[in-house]
This record gives structure tokens, sequence and C-alpha cells, in this order.
């Protein structure tokens, strides 16, 4: 049975499988697997089903969510030695787990044929089971990032509200623009997170106000705000739903979750 997920834009559109998201920067510490987790706890919290794929070889939202070790990765199913293996969270939200052995995946693929496009393939099994496929990115802009990008139809950028974080979001872009203009038509920026948000610092604020600049309306209104119990839930193995659902963290993560089903209601030509 095909999962349909009804949406209410002006047009009516009905979107008929899982949207797979990227969450990519290739700098490190932006908040990008913070966000990967909390984004999709928060549609879980929003009723919806959803898969996160950790493609990151450090393996630190495996690591966060307190997942097992299981035999078959996200390596193994690149490998083409098994196929993707789904693990529960909790309900409505599963995880593919990723391993350090992953490090070594580009090399080793780099001669098969179709590399590309081997994770829009091994989705392909488990599309129809979510509403939602959620990739935390590695730190790269390497062939496994080119595979989350080939695979998705939206990309999510999360920045960190500091000078150096701004830097190379050019670089993010030219590479988006390649690949939907060579091997994924569908995919387009769903819009611009800014993390670790202070509105008490100058740079921060101006961070904000360069990034709307640049990106104009990608930028999303919710702020995720700097918040200590976003540091330690990881350490508990939860989302911050799980670990402290009255803090201002699970308060962003919320928000921005119903700003980004309510940004896709209106986005055009993303499951064509």
């Amino acid at each position: 049975m095909v999962k349909i997920i009804t949406f209410r834009p002006c047009n009516r559109r009905i979107i008929e499988m899982g949207l797979v998201v990227s969450l990519l920067n290739h700098k490190g510490g932006v908040g990008k697997t913070t966000s990967t987790i909390n984004i999709g706890a928060g549609l879980v919290e929003l009723g919806k089903r959803v898969l996160l794929v950790d493609l990151d070889p450090q393996a630190n939202l495996s690591l966060a969510l307190g997942a097992p070790r299981v035999k078959d990765t996200i390596y193994e199913a690149l490998r083409g030695e098994a196929e993707l293996n789904p693990v529960t969270i909790k309900p409505g939200l599963d995880v593919v787990i990723s391993t350090l052995d992953l490090s070594g995946a580009e090399m080793e693929l780099i001669n098969e044929a179709g590399r590309e496009f081997i994770l829009r393939e091994l989705f392909e099994t488990v599309i129809e089971d979510y509403d939602f496929i959620l990739i935390d990115c590695p730190p790269s802009l390497g062939l496994l990032t080119l595979n989350a990008l080939t695979s998705s139809n939206v990309v999510l950028i999360p920045l960190q509200t500091e000078f150096l974080a701004v830097q190379g979001l050019t670089k993010i872009k030219q590479v988006i623009d390649k690949v939907r203009f060579r091997l994924n038509k569908k995919l387009q920026i769903g819009g611009v997170i800014a993390t670790m948000y202070d509105a008490r610092k100058v740079l921060n604020n101006d961070v904000v106000a360069t990034i709307e600049r640049y990106f104009g309306d990608l930028v999303f209104q919710t702020r995720i705000r700097d918040n200590v119990a976003l540091a330690e839930a990881p350490s508990k193995g939860q989302d911050i739903f799980a670990y402290k659902a009255n803090s201002s963290g699970a308060e962003d993560y919320k928000a921005l979750s119903e700003e980004i089903l309510a940004r896709i209601e209106r986005m055009e030509g993303i499951t064509g």
C-alpha cells in the first residue's frame, strides 16, 4: 500500500510517497546532526513517520540516539552486501545506522557504475514506508554527499550564526545547482536554518542579516536558540522532545518542523 501524505496548499497538490531531505553543510559544528535528529523528532511530534539516515562516517547521529550496534549498517548497504536496515528508536522514528567503516566507502565505490545513484536505489525499498527520510550528510562534498543530493527532493542548510560559518555558502549553492542540472532535476533548496542563535549578540544578528541578503525568503523565520538541553540530550541517547520537552530547544525545533511542513506545501515540482 502506498503511503499518501496529503497537504493543503492552494493547488491541492498531493505527495504520493516519502519526501527525501538532505541536511548539508561541508563545515562541521554547525548543528547539522542536531537539526537532523530534532527535525525528524519534531515531524514525529506532528504525526509523521520518519526515517533518519546517518551518512556521516563519524556516526554522531547514531551515537546521539543511543542506537544499538547492528550487523548491516549504511556501509554494507552502499556496498551492495545488504538492504537498508532501519532500527526503531521510538514509535514513528527509525534510523539507518552508520559506522566508521563508511569512511572508506568513497574510495571503494569510485569505480562502481552509477555510483552517484546507489543511495537512491536503496531508498526504493523503503520510500513508501515513511512520510520523510532525512539524511545527515557528512561534512564534505564527496561521493557520499553526492549520493544524498542525487536521492533528495529537498536540501536544508543548517548554518551556525557565526562569521566563519558563512564562508563557503556560495560553494554549497554551486554544488546543489550542479547536481540539479546534471543528476537530479527535482532537487530544491528548502531553506537555511540559523542555529546556535543568541538574539543578544550583535554578531549573530549580523550573520542572519547576511544570509537573508543572500538567500532571501529561503531563510527560515524560526531561529534555533543556543540551548544547553540540546547539548545534553545526546549524552542521554535522546532527541530534545524525549529529553526535555519544555526546553527552548524543543520549542524551536517544533516551530521549525511546522515551518518546514508549511513551506513544503508551497513548493512546486519536488516529487517529479
